[in-house]
């Protein structure tokens, strides 16, 4: 085949994406940029001729996990041409010669900053067979290179990253060594981008960042002028943000949750433990009493506020009195949802070296602390019952006929059937009945769209 027709041949990529809503933003970036050389999703992994592992470093054994997905790429493609075999994300960031050392089925590593280089690491592969490993903190350039190219992102709730890194050095974290220091991109760029959303149909914007409530851009920009930038736009209907940081949690981010309609009354805001003898030892540099000061505001500031939460259990040095005092916070602030965890340690972070606490005192802990967060959060729903609430409808589901999937106000699954399609409205729906996951409605009024 002639070499000028064939390199004109589209080509399939395929991303399998781990981890926070950063990492599936960025999964969608890398298709947006990729279509620059014509390589196009594709759902059929084994179809692909680029192959891309999107790696999380937060969850237990991580690495270990990559290398897993690795071969079963090379069980899937045994019998067919090698794809082009990428492991990006923050795996790659933090243990990139490793995975190039130990597996040679794999063309490149690419670190989070770095994805504005993919297209010339693809090209360099299929040119050279040559390992890249491209792992540079260059966040700036990361950017400025992505609003160049237009978001194909035409979802109902859309991700927006606002703000990477991370200064805060919690003893457990991984996201400082593989994120890098805390960067946030220009807000006119930000505005440009979710008017872009819009445009192609985003409904909910959620601003993504390590430390979203960190940002702050080289005009002072805060993420409180992001949010009442957002409120005036016109067909816009909801906002919100993630995951925030008890300490950047300012005056004026408070005053929206009062003043922005449009922003949602649920805040996620990790507090890791409940005692203030593990949050020093974790370098989380605030305190409960200073955590529950925040709570108490924001209820005043807007009652109809609920928060939700991560824990960390079994912390090193974590004490029955420590454990009990989590669960007390759990029961005084009556988290909606939570996140919880054993303590698994980081390779590279201070708390790595510390000495873990029995595993089989760990997990009853923790299955004390999730069945204690599982009635608070069935109590909570039990009170939804026979309530209306507001919808966004977010997709039809593929198996079931005529039922729509959305999510009300405060981030609950709720599942409704409709003869009409839905998509892209905010309707008011009665509660009937729930599961441990989902919400189940009729809706009310069903001609009629409601305005944020």
């Amino acid at each position: 085949m002639d070499q000028k027709i064939k390199s004109n041949l589209k080509k399939k990529i395929f991303i399998k994406t781990f981890g926070c809503q950063m990492n599936e933003y960025d999964s969608n970036r890398i298709f947006d940029i990729t279509k620059k050389i014509k390589y196009f999703p594709t759902k059929e992994k084994t179809e692909a001729d680029c192959y891309i592992i999107n790696t999380c470093h937060i969850r237990e054994k991580a690495t270990e996990k990559v290398f897993h997905d690795i071969g079963r790429v090379k069980k899937e493609y045994k019998n067919k041409k090698k794809p082009i075999l990428i492991v990006a994300g923050c795996v790659a960031q933090a243990e990139g010669d490793l995975i190039l050392k130990k597996d040679n089925y794999v063309d490149a590593v690419i670190g989070p900053q770095s994805y504005q280089s993919i297209n010339k690491i693809i090209k360099n592969i299929e040119n050279k067979n040559k390992q890249h490993n491209i792992t540079n903190f260059d966040t700036v350039k990361k950017f400025d290179e992505l609003k160049l190219i237009s978001s194909s992102n035409s979802k109902v709730s859309s991700f927006l990253t606002i703000q990477e890194g991370c200064d805060k050095f919690c003893k457990f974290c991984v996201v400082p060594y593989t994120r890098g220091p805390e960067y946030s991109r220009n807000f006119v760029d930000v505005l440009n981008e979710a008017e872009e959303l819009i445009s192609k149909g985003a409904r909910e914007i959620i601003l993504l960042g390590q430390n979203v409530n960190a940002y702050n851009d080289k005009n002072n920009k805060r993420l409180s002028d992001i949010i009442n930038a957002l409120q005036k736009k016109k067909n816009l209907l909801r906002i919100r943000y993630y995951t925030s940081h008890p300490k950047d949690m300012t005056k004026d981010l408070i005053e929206a949750h009062k003043e922005c309609s449009k922003l949602m009354p649920l805040l996620h805001l990790p507090i890791q433990s409940g005692s203030d003898k593990i949050l020093k030892s974790m370098n989380r540099k605030h305190n409960i009493k200073e955590y529950l000061k925040i709570v108490n505001i924001l209820k005043e500031k807007n009652p109809r506020i609920k928060f939700a939460s991560d824990f960390i259990i079994a912390y090193p040095g974590e004490e029955q009195e420590d454990f009990n005092q989590t669960c007390e916070l759990m029961e005084k602030v009556k988290f909606i949802n939570t996140y919880s965890f054993i303590f698994s340690p980081r390779p590279g972070t201070p708390a790595s070296d510390m000495r873990i606490i029995d595993e089989k005192l760990a997990k009853k802990r923790l299955i004390i602390f999730q069945k204690l967060a599982e009635r608070i959060k069935m109590n909570y729903k039990k009170k939804l019952l026979n309530k209306t609430a507001k919808v966004l409808f977010e997709n039809k589901m593929k198996k079931a006929k005529d039922k729509y999937f959305g999510r009300d106000e405060y981030h609950n699954p709720v599942v409704v059937c409709s003869k009409k399609d839905i998509i892209g409205q905010e309707k008011r729906v009665l509660i009937r009945k729930f599961s441990q996951h989902t919400i189940y409605g009729e809706l009310i009024n069903t001609d009629k769209f409601l305005a944020a």
